[in-house]
């Protein structure tokens, strides 16, 4: 393995050009027949072997003028890509999963225009087409998937051409130092519903993210920073603790009323001195309750 890849590195010169413009020189061009090139060549070979045997003069002039035809057809085709400029530019980010886009500027300083160019990156299924006029520039852009968020580098990208006829199909290999900024899909949650406004002039829902208008429900895409962290501790702990001030207060209420139930002649023994003596907020709890009941026996006494 280590054999094939040092030899497609050297003979495709498989490593990054960097960021500078390339210019395609006659030893980054490739050429080779295509479909239709091995079955033209094959009816060419056919009509030269009836030729021959027949002996018919005019049949060898069709068979040398259609190969010459051939002939200048692949000289056409190496100079339709031979000297061209490629500048790398620009791209744009984009979220995980769309299409990157990788900008392109080839510029051709030929009084020719250059025709039937295309360009594909890596493995990808799709091609772009373009064209530049002579001593022109053209912008093209490169697509390619994104499928995981970071730095998206563009792959190794074949610019080739089968122009004129069609017969041969000449190539080049690109590998500009090109990369991508791809961010993390967002997720698909919905916008927070308006909220009816106060006045008239007022309009809520769609504010700055400094500017306060009331708490609602967190959104998954909402920052940390936004958050109401003492507002909702609060809210939680309210829940937790309705049951537990709920069975604080029918404990509170049940030794009031059994403090209210025994009478004066538990009040009046129940003084706040003695009751004192006991530290902490069960003390004075108990105080406060003698307290109270005193009062309200008093009222009771004076009561006609």
């Amino acid at each position: 393995m280590g054999i094939i890849a040092d030899l497609k590195r050297r003979l495709f010169r498989w490593q990054s050009d960097g960021t500078a413009p390339l210019r395609l020189a006659q030893r980054r061009i490739f050429i080779l027949p295509t479909r239709a090139g091995l079955l033209f060549a094959a009816a060419l070979l056919a009509m030269l072997t009836g030729a021959i045997n027949y002996n018919l003069a005019l049949g060898h002039a069709l068979v040398f003028l259609l190969a010459g035809l051939a002939l200048v057809g692949m000289v056409h085709a190496f100079r339709n890509l031979h000297g061209l400029v490629i500048t790398p530019g620009r791209c744009d980010p984009v979220f995980a999963g769309e299409v990157a886009h990788f900008p392109l500027y080839l510029t051709s300083e030929r009084g020719a225009p250059r025709l039937a160019l295309e360009l594909r990156a890596g493995d990808e299924s799709r091609s772009v087409a373009t064209a530049v006029a002579a001593r022109g520039l053209s912008e093209v852009a490169v697509p390619v998937a994104s499928l995981r968020r970071g730095w998206l580098d563009l792959p190794r990208t074949r610019l080739a051409t089968t122009y004129p006829l069609g017969l041969f199909v000449a190539w080049s290999y690109l590998q500009p130092a090109m990369r991508c900024l791809v961010y993390p899909q967002p997720l698909a949650t919905p916008l927070p519903p308006q909220q009816p406004a106060t006045r008239t002039g007022d309009h809520h829902g769609d504010g700055g993210q400094e500017d306060f208008a009331g708490f609602r429900e967190r959104q998954p895409a909402d920052s940390p920073r936004h958050v109401a962290w003492k507002a909702s501790a609060r809210r939680r702990a309210s829940v937790a603790g309705q049951a537990v001030r709920r069975r604080r207060a029918d404990r509170t209420a049940a030794r009031l009323v059994a403090d209210t139930a025994d009478g004066p002649a538990r009040s009046a023994h129940c003084h706040p001195r003695r009751l004192g003596n006991g530290g902490g907020s069960r003390g004075r709890l108990l105080r406060s309750t003698a307290t109270g009941a005193g009062n309200l026996t008093g009222q009771r006494q004076s009561a006609p």
